[in-house]
């Protein structure tokens, strides 16, 4: 610890984010970053805690007092190194990670937290630039042959950590630029997508090979798969998003909120749209149903398209500002969490259920909504309509943002005939692998859908099994 007295001495300073007025009218990175002295300033105020309980919050188990010292002394290579060895690409969990770590961290019982997260991106950019992350190619190969389907971040940590024992790996993606989610779900003011395509470039160098624009199960056939490959690792993530059946859902201008930012993207790559195709929120009243992070993610989008007026409802209660006695450090605070997107401008609405969509001529014209109370019952909450709330919101467009239930089952998965679990997912044993010999599952296509960091930690760990596997 370079300064036993950086928290003491050193006050919490955040990045910011650019000014909204300038912000909106581009779709460019929204946090700003620190000088290089303010950041080694922050990382001074990591206390190297006898219980580092960012260390046990963190789902790839990043040895942050290591790195913070390191960065703390200027060492950009050895901060480099510790953060690499938990984490095959920091500098996307620097941009997009929720940051458990600092919900964990000691000094966050004074809302002082470290600032872990803003620290990890700057000093992965700092590596960047100074040349410190060069491609690390296996002296020796195995032999053998490993086929990863989907490049999020599961398959690609999947991917990089068997390349690095030697075995020779291929990932398929069916999109036209690897990344997942990465790339088509996470709008570029979050995660500029040259940082993606600057790893795949390493990653490249290293001898991996991505095979874009090739469906698994449609393209190619998951049994031609496991007769020229050794191992095969579902990285597919669950991408069935939940629906919501209710009357009037078949009218025209309800959008699942992951078509609408994965068609934002690619028009940011150059993709053009005819007028038919293209969903634009210009001019238009818009409604996300859905309280979480991909629903903020289509709120900034939607302001980004100039939309007339931007609401977001949730089913569940108004979280409190604060902690409450039964949510303690250092558990996940559930609190009210406001966005960048939200700041920008947005009507945030709670405790509403969506009834029914009302039309005009096919074209949506409405919401009816009705509010809910939600309460227990021997143990188990239940939701109620309140009498006399039901209500009519004017609106021209709805974004569908109500989380995911399962992987696509269709083609792959049902081609291999892969066992199920109770939710839908790809059903695993201890060893990550499925039904099939040879066929392992990782990240979200067999935990559910999470966080970015956690399909990392889950793809090393399949990526440990599969290793195992490939050497006996």
């Amino acid at each position: 610890m370079g300064n036993p007295r950086g928290f003491i001495e050193v006050q919490q300073k955040l990045s910011g984010n650019r000014p909204v007025n300038e912000r909106i009218d581009d779709y460019g990175e929204v946090e700003q970053t620190l000088n290089d002295q303010d950041r080694k300033l922050q990382a001074s105020r990591c206390m190297d805690c006898g219980v580092p309980f960012c260390h046990w919050g963190c789902p790839v188990g990043s040895k942050i007092p290591e790195w913070q010292d390191a960065l703390y002394r200027g060492d950009y290579k050895l901060a480099s190194e510790v953060l690499h060895s938990t984490n095959s690409f920091p500098e996307f969990t620097g941009r997009v990670c929720p940051a458990p770590c600092e919900k964990s961290c000691v000094l966050a019982i004074h809302e002082e937290a470290v600032t872990i997260r803003e620290n990890e991106a700057s000093t992965v950019e700092k590596a960047f630039e100074l040349g410190l992350i060069q491609p690390r190619i296996p002296k020796k190969r195995t032999g053998k042959k490993v086929a990863v389907i989907g490049s999020g971040p599961s398959g690609l940590s999947v991917a990089d950590q068997l390349n690095q024992k030697g075995h020779t790996v291929t990932v398929f993606e069916r999109d036209d630029a690897i990344g997942g989610l990465l790339r088509y779900g996470i709008p570029d003011f979050k995660l500029n997508k040259k940082v993606i395509d600057r790893r795949q470039r390493i990653f490249e160098k290293e001898g991996i090979e991505f095979r874009i624009n090739t469906a698994v199960g449609v393209d190619v056939k998951g049994e031609e798969l496991l007769q020229e490959f050794d191992a095969v690792v579902l990285a597919i993530g669950a991408m069935q998003p939940r629906d919501l059946p209710v009357e009037g859902r078949d009218l025209k201008g309800i959008h699942f909120a992951m078509d609408y930012l994965k068609q934002q993207n690619k028009v940011n790559r150059g993709t053009s749209f005819s007028e038919d195709e293209r969903i634009n929120a210009k001019g238009k009243k818009v409604m996300v149903i859905g309280g979480g992070d991909t629903g903020s993610d289509c709120v900034g989008t939607a302001n980004r398209q100039r939309a007339e007026k931007v609401m977001q409802i949730e089913i569940m209660p108004k979280p409190p500002a604060s902690r409450t006695p039964d949510n303690p450090w250092p558990f996940w605070p559930n609190v009210l969490k406001v966005s960048s997107s939200h700041q920008e401008g947005c009507e945030r609405m709670w405790s509403l259920s969506t009834r029914r969509f009302i039309g005009e001529k096919g074209q949506l014209k409405a919401v009816e909504v009705v509010e809910v109370e939600w309460m227990q019952d021997n143990g188990r909450w239940k939701m109620e309509e309140k009498e006399d709330t039901v209500r009519k919101i004017e609106v021209d467009m709805v974004m569908l943002s109500m989380g995911f239930v399962h992987p696509v089952h269709k083609g792959l998965v049902e081609e291999l005939g892969l066992e199920l679990d109770q939710r839908g997912n790809v059903k695993i044993d201890e060893c990550f692998g499925a039904s099939k010999p040879g066929v392992f599952a990782a990240g979200d296509a067999a935990s559910g859908a999470s966080l970015v960091v956690t399909a990392i930690a889950k793809g090393r760990e399949a990526a440990a099994h599969v290793h195992e596997f490939l050497s006996k």
